[in-house]
């Protein structure tokens, strides 16, 4: 019978716990106190939830009854404590509750966790003077390895003492250098130095205090550059990746690294100055072939890009070119120079028999894998549409589609064929070509695609008349040509031919883009902004307003406009083809980094 009995008042005693939790979880506080009275007698795990029911009922004197009475029977009497001034607290008795404190952290046991739940509890309470003060009488017991310095900074944010937080960090980097993305993550969060210039400024000067101080600590260096990084300082960020590069012996690959990101964000003058330093390193690094050939693509992204061309600065480059490949040698390896060579001196220094010349060599190159020959192919029927010898171009691209029918140079040939048959005036198979490539792989195909097949849909498709479009696509001939005087004189003569026809956007929209490569901005902004004043729901407008904001952004040297208007086409045609590299331009503008 005594088994029985005990049994049952297992049961019974189980039983009033779940009962007690139900009641405690939904808040009936009343219930669950008639199963705690008795349970917290015998039952001393209850503790939390019976002072918690305690306190919501406000009976403080009962609550002070039990917490006197744990802090008599616990070994840990720092806990029961700190539970005791939390009472006095909320009852007014602040006197009481600062000794309860005081006493708490005056018997806080020897060890990590009854420190950290002693001052996480403080932390609760809002006693956040009183946290730290626990740390300290922690750290002046002098039994942890490793000290409280992640705890420490986590706590100094909290508290609002950001330089403590950062020397907290900068201790815990120096013991624990594999917390680095830990305390980047809490910069970025709770600083902003991507964004604060006066809180990454403080980082910065304690970061490179501590460096100077621990000079064998690489860790410091890598911070740094991180920082520089957030505040879009690349040449700083240099100047520490060449040391880490040289005290790690890692042969140029962290500069490589920097030279991407600053690239990525504009900064192309260390983008190039990192490349510079890898190939500096001679022939026999493994890395100077392709820091060579990043130099000069670094090099005509800036030479290109500036309007209007600066013909000695292109020449300066096509001599590098050509000393870069008599230093490298004409090998399958650098074939990618051989044809970015040659797009230069086609494109921009009207040089195309050199080029053509320089891509047959390519294309003939014994050894050279079949995907490099058909890029080399493929510029040189852009280089032969250039010349007017539209048909062997043609024949070209076809080879590449058959060499590749279901990928990417496939398409990018059958793209090719298709604005070779438009600017001939075969608009009907352009478009059937078009219609296939809409669904490619490759955005930037199909992108293309599309922004074709609009063009011919809606000029040519819905008119009796073919005349105009051949006219228009002779324009867009000649302007691809270089030829720009024709061109604009046919768009000329299409307008007065046919005056108010569809095509009068396209029209300004090509001359708006002459205009910029002429280095004529007012007039680029005119034509912008005749497309987007009457012809609004054409077509074209997402197309005018990109251009609009890449021209200040990049010519005018107008960063706040441009991040304007690209926030507008974003908001006004959010499915634009133009959308995605607007939303990364508007990011960079604004500040974000982009990795």
């Amino acid at each position: 019978m005594l088994g029985i009995g005990g049994w049952t008042g297992t049961v019974s005693a189980q039983s009033d716990l779940e009962l007690a939790t139900y009641y405690y979880n939904t808040g009936a506080f009343e219930q669950a106190r008639l199963y705690l009275d008795n349970l917290w007698k015998k039952d001393p795990s209850v503790y939390d939830m019976y002072l918690n029911t305690l306190l919501e009922l406000e009976d403080f004197d009962t609550a002070e009854q039990i917490v006197k009475s744990r802090l008599k029977k616990s070994r840990d009497k720092s806990m029961a404590q700190v539970d005791l001034g939390a009472l006095y607290l909320r009852i007014g008795r602040d006197q009481e509750a600062q000794e309860a404190f005081d006493e708490a952290i005056k018997s806080l046991p020897v060890g990590r966790g009854p420190t950290k739940r002693l001052a996480e509890a403080f932390i609760k309470l809002d006693q956040l003077d009183r946290a730290l003060a626990t740390y300290e009488q922690a750290i002046r017991n002098g039994k942890d390895t490793y000290g409280y310095h992640y705890e420490l900074a986590n706590l100094q944010g909290l508290r609002g003492d950001y330089e403590g937080m950062v020397d907290s960090f900068m201790e815990l980097l120096n013991q624990r250098p594999n917390y680095l993305r830990t305390v980047q993550n809490s910069f970025n969060r709770n600083l902003r130095v991507a964004d604060d210039v006066r809180q990454a400024d403080m980082v910065r000067r304690k970061v490179l205090k501590a460096s100077q101080e621990r000079p064998e600590a690489t860790v410091y260096l890598e911070l740094l550059v991180w920082v520089f990084n957030q505040q879009r300082d690349f040449l700083s960020a240099m100047a520490h990746v060449k040391a880490l590069d040289q005290r790690n012996g890692e042969d140029g690959k962290r500069l490589i690294d920097l030279a991407e990101v600053a690239a990525k964000n504009d900064d192309l003058e260390t983008a190039y100055e990192c490349y510079a330093l890898v190939a500096a390193k001679g022939a026999n690094s493994a890395r100077y072939d392709a820091a060579r050939q990043a130099m000069l693509k670094v090099k005509t992204e800036q030479v290109t890009g500036t309007y209007p061309l600066d013909s000695l600065a292109a020449e300066t480059l096509s001599n590098q070119y050509k000393a870069t490949l008599e230093d490298l040698g004409e090998a399958p390896g650098t074939c990618g120079i051989m044809t970015d060579w040659a797009q230069l001196l086609a494109f921009y220094l009207n040089d195309a028999d050199q080029a053509e010349a320089i891509l047959q060599r390519a294309v003939d190159m014994p050894g050279l894998p079949l995907d490099a020959r058909n890029e080399a192919k493929l510029m040189l029927g852009d280089v032969l549409v250039f010349q007017d010898d539209v048909w062997t171009a043609s024949l070209l691209f076809s080879q590449v589609d058959l060499d590749h029918k279901e990928g990417l140079l496939g398409q990018k040939a059958k793209f090719r064929n298709a604005r070779v048959s438009y600017y001939t005036g075969d608009f009907n198979w352009a478009q059937a070509q078009l219609d296939i490539l809409k669904a490619s792989t490759s955005k930037l195909i199909s992108n293309d695609a599309i922004d074709l097949s609009l063009l011919i849909t809606d000029n040519f498709n819905m008119d009796t008349l073919t005349a105009p479009m051949e006219m228009f696509a002779r324009a867009d001939l000649l302007r691809y040509r270089n030829q720009l005087d024709d061109a604009l004189a046919t768009l000329d003569t299409l307008a007065t031919t046919y005056p108010l026809h569809t095509l009068e956007d396209e029209s300004l929209l090509i001359r708006a883009e002459i205009a910029m490569q002429r280095g004529a901005f007012d007039t680029a902004i005119g034509h912008y902004e005749e497309i987007l004043e009457l012809h609004f729901i054409d077509i074209l407008a997402d197309d005018a307003l990109f251009g609009l904001a890449d021209l200040h952004e990049n010519q005018l040297g107008a960063p706040d406009v441009a991040q304007g208007l690209y926030e507008r086409l974003l908001n006004e045609f959010p499915g634009s083809l133009y959308a995605v590299e607007a939303r990364k331009r508007f990011r960079r503008l604004r500040g974000d980094i982009l990795e």
